[in-house]
């Protein structure tokens, strides 16, 4: 009955934080233009991070203990998962507790996006939505402990470009 509850407070957390997401993308046109849609192209090895508790209609594969969502170059748009939603952002916790949206760092191989990060390129009301989802995802304990993890995992990733 527990994890019934858990399952059940997680989809209905997720179902939230898509309908903020909505249609928005990073750029007012199609990104996946400038790549060929490179993010949309995982394997056993690649693909989009789960967040915790997230159930996914792609293929699902683990590596190294976390769960990636694997897609083979199309979905239902809309059953992806956040983080392809999200993608090239993440909701980045500051060391004070604060969101704010950073590039994320670990897919600078997949997305030319990641790079050439220039803010005024991007759709702001994009931008909001993904910092809206982040505070959202912030109140949960489980999320809110992955959301810190990663925070801090890209920091390490920062510290070792500089």
């Amino acid at each position: 009955l527990e994890v019934f509850k858990m399952k059940s407070r997680y989809e209905r957390l997720y179902a939230k934080a898509n309908r903020i997401i909505g249609n928005k993308t990073p750029l007012k046109e199609d990104c996946g233009l400038l790549c060929g849609t490179k993010c949309c192209k995982g394997d056993r090895e690649t693909g989009m991070l789960l967040f915790p508790f997230e159930e996914s209609t792609l293929s699902v594969t683990e590596k190294d203990g976390v769960r990636l969502a694997v897609c083979e170059g199309s979905c239902k748009r809309y059953e992806r998962p956040l983080s392809c939603r999200i993608f090239p952002f993440f909701p980045y916790v500051t060391a004070d507790g604060k969101i704010k949206v950073i590039p994320d760092v670990r897919g600078i191989g997949v997305c030319p996006l990641v790079s050439r990060f220039v803010e005024t390129d991007f759709d702001r009301g994009f931008l909001y939505r993904v910092k809206k989802v982040g505070r959202l995802l912030y109140t949960d304990k489980g999320c809110r402990k992955f959301l810190e993890d990663t925070s801090r995992e890209i920091d390490l990733i920062l510290s070792i470009m500089e």
